[in-house]
């Protein structure tokens, strides 16, 4: 099972089961109950969307013949999309009920409602898609797995905080998994960097140091600790992990990950601990 693709779909759809929620939530607040099979309908054209548009992909890259460039733009691609999403919720997740309501308040009609659901929903249907097409190009297999579980797992977490009314710190997860899917994004960014390289070296570009291998550990291809092994590939996924990588790499990955670190790190406040503890101290004082 691909652990990324676990990450990234059971983050997307939990987002996309507390949307759902809400909505329901709301209708069902303001005596409009009877228009919740609306809600449903949209949901379900949102991920029958989804599908197609991840089989579409999926028949594109199979008749690509320059592969390793398609790797590197799709990697790319899902590292901006990636970090949008996370610094979204960080800056603006917080409001997320108020302008879901204020939105549904004004989709009276039918359609209205099915098609306001079908936008916010098929959104985090097209974020995953987009996060996890670098991952199938890799290990379709694994990929699916990774996908199904998060699904299931999201759906799970999502019914216990609505349906039994489980409390959880939504902020807190967000945070934590937002540190955790910034890791992900920049060994993303990393490997997309390694493709593109490959790609320039096969058609005859000259790329310099940026090219040049920067380490190399020496770890043999069948070792568990190699970024294909059993052990190795979960770092890999996780936390962008090679035993070598050339130098634009290392820049690219690893400059992303500060940068990226620290402005998740800004938006939250420092964390949700610290805040506590800020809080704390005024109450104290």
């Amino acid at each position: 099972m691909s652990v990324g693709a676990f990450l990234i779909t059971f983050r997307e759809a939990l987002e996309a089961a507390i949307i759902v929620a809400i909505i329901i939530a709301y209708l069902r607040r303001t005596n409009r109950a009877n228009q919740i099979k609306d809600v449903w309908i949209g949901t379900a054209l949102s991920v029958g969307f989804s599908l197609l548009l991840g089989i579409g992909i999926l028949k594109f890259y199979g008749g690509l013949a320059e592969k390793e460039l398609f790797e590197g733009i799709a990697s790319y691609l899902a590292v901006i999309v990636l970090t949008s999403m996370i610094y979204w919720m960080a800056t603006k997740g917080k409001d997320i009920r108020a302008e879901i309501e204020s939105k549904v308040s004004k989709s009276i009609a039918p359609l209205a409602l099915i098609g306001f659901t079908f936008i916010v929903v098929f959104r985090e249907g097209l974020e995953t898609v987009l996060f996890l097409t670098p991952f199938m190009t890799r290990d379709l297999t694994g990929t699916l797995i990774g996908l199904g579980a998060g699904l299931a797992g999201a759906l799970v977490l999502a019914y216990l905080i609505y349906g039994v009314g489980m409390r959880i710190d939504l902020r807190r997860f967000f945070y934590f998994s937002s540190i955790l899917l910034v890791f992900v994004a920049a060994g993303l960014a990393g490997y997309g960097t390694h493709e593109l390289i490959e790609w320039a070296e096969e058609e005859g570009y000259s790329l310099g140091v940026f090219a040049t291998q920067a380490y190399d550990l020496g770890i043999p291809s069948d070792s568990i600790w190699h970024h294909k092994g059993a052990i190795g590939s979960i770092f890999a996924v996780l936390f962008g992990y090679s035993v070598s990588m050339e130098w634009g790499r290392v820049i690219v990955q690893f400059g992303y990950l500060i940068v990226a670190l620290y402005l998740v790190l800004r938006a939250y406040g420092k964390g949700p601990a610290l805040n506590r503890e800020k809080k704390a101290a005024e109450s104290a004082a």
